[in-house]
């Protein structure tokens, strides 16, 4: 045994990836006396500018952009009770396809073992007993999600310090509900081509393959908060539409897929730190 806390670090790509994915489990452990460790990849600079300006729109300043997300970021961090902020400070990459994915610092195109040896430092210092980041597709197929999860693994290859590592996913059986939440809210969807349909058939996993359900329910009004710290991109996050009590009915539960675990706990699982208190 020893002084240090349980540590839990999120390896997330920008601004604002925090609270949708993990909100809950950063502020539920936050809430138990678990040290909460933030790694924001990027500045978030191809967000939306002042106005809902787009990027590449008359106007859009990435760097203006940057600095406004970082507030908002910290913001939300102090809503979560995060305990520690730590920011990488790539350029954005922007969706796969747009030309932002080239340009110079841009996070997709930085090397992998210069990310993983940086993030190989943080893990180091804080010394997480459980980390969380995203699945090869960095979930939905952004490329600064796949490059968050390309240097995660790899710093916890250099590393080799952390006995439990999840990655982030929802259940099929959820993502349907969403959908049918969406279309209730009169959300614009046009129908997807085949392909966009077969793509977003994958998205999530069967809710068997699910490892660990961790019932945040009761942090879903912190979650919401830290959402909406995130103004400027509200156009963007759909889930503000819908009120903190259909949001708690969705988003209560947050969902994981276990890939590494030296403490031999049990599964199904419902807490990150089955097997390490």
């Amino acid at each position: 045994m020893t002084d240090r806390p349980l540590t839990l670090m999120a390896v997330h790509a920008h601004p604002d990836d925090e609270a949708t994915g993990t909100g809950g489990v950063l502020a539920r452990y936050a809430a138990e006396g678990i040290r909460t460790v933030l790694v924001t990849c990027t500045d978030g600079g191809c967000g939306d500018g002042p106005g809902g300006v787009k990027p590449g729109g008359t106007g859009h300043d990435p760097a203006a952009v940057a600095l406004i997300r970082r507030q908002e970021l910290e913001a939300s961090c102090g809503v979560l009770k995060v305990s520690d902020l730590e920011m990488l400070d790539y350029a954005d990459s922007g969706m796969m396809g747009w030309p932002s994915n080239d340009a110079p610092g841009s996070f997709w195109r930085t090397p992998v073992e210069e990310g993983a040896a940086r993030l190989a430092e943080l893990m180091r210092h804080y010394r997480p007993d459980v980390v969380v980041t995203y699945d090869e597709n960095g979930f939905y197929g952004h490329p600064d999600h796949i490059q968050a999860h390309r240097i995660t693994m790899a710093a916890l290859e250099m590393t080799a310090l952390t006995t439990k590592v999840y990655w982030t996913t929802m259940p099929r059986s959820g993502m349907q509900r969403f959908g049918e939440i969406m279309r209730e809210f009169g959300e614009d969807m046009p129908e997807p081509d085949p392909a966009e349909a077969a793509a977003l058939a994958e998205i999530g996993l069967p809710d068997d393959e699910i490892t660990t359900w961790v019932d945040t329910t009761a942090f879903s009004g912190q979650k919401f908060d830290a959402l909406a710290a995130h103004a400027s991109q509200g156009e963007n996050i759909f889930f503000l539409k819908m009120g903190k009590e259909r949001f708690s009915e969705l988003m209560g539960m947050e969902t994981f897929v276990r890939v590494h675990d030296a403490t031999g706990a049990a599964l199904p699982e419902n807490d990150l730190f089955a097997g390490l208190r």
